[in-house]
């Protein structure tokens, strides 16, 4: 109410979900807005990542319910996605963690709040016991999301040609 001294009702926050077909169109679009934000500290998706966008996203499905991969997507409640948060190449109880928060809901604490929960999904869900993670040296904040979630630096690497560090976090 207007004039009064009690605080406005806290809006619903964003919420991890498993990817689904009707996510599509807002999957898609968040790809396309965030396209060169994303390739500043990860590897670019490429041309035919988005020329092929429908098929690879049938392709994700499949591989989803084959329990290979498990895609998930963070969602306003309008149902705009502003990440994504992935556990891919599942197997003998590990798989590997990548996330992507969208440029404008970045620096909010998104991507740790949806790593965190998606490290108890990997548990308690999907029965997972590890996972890894990798990170560009110059990707400051992807780094630090590691860090404040308990994943613990393992080795070196390279991304895509260039310089980063492994993870590992026990569950």
């Amino acid at each position: 109410m207007p004039g009064s001294d009690e605080p406005p009702e806290p809006a619903e926050p964003p919420r991890l979900h498993l990817l689904r077909p009707d996510h599509a169109p807002a999957l898609l679009a968040f790809e396309r807005e965030n396209r060169a934000w994303f390739a500043a500290s990860v590897p670019d998706r490429g041309d035919d990542f988005f020329a092929r966008f429908d098929e690879m996203l049938r392709a994700r499905l499949a591989e989803q319910e084959a329990g290979l991969c498990y895609f998930h997507v963070l969602t306003a409640p309008g149902g705009e996605v502003l990440g994504r948060a992935n556990l891919v190449d599942v197997e003998a109880g590990v798989a590997d963690l990548g996330y992507r928060i969208a440029e404008r809901a970045a620096g909010r604490g998104l991507a740790t709040r949806a790593v965190r929960e998606l490290c108890g999904l990997a548990a308690r869900t999907y029965g997972l016991t590890a996972l890894r993670a990798a990170a560009t040296l110059d990707n400051v904040a992807s780094r630090a999301v590691l860090a404040r979630t308990g994943f613990v630096r393992t080795g070196e690497t390279r991304l895509d040609g260039r310089p980063g560090l492994t993870y590992l976090r026990a569950l």
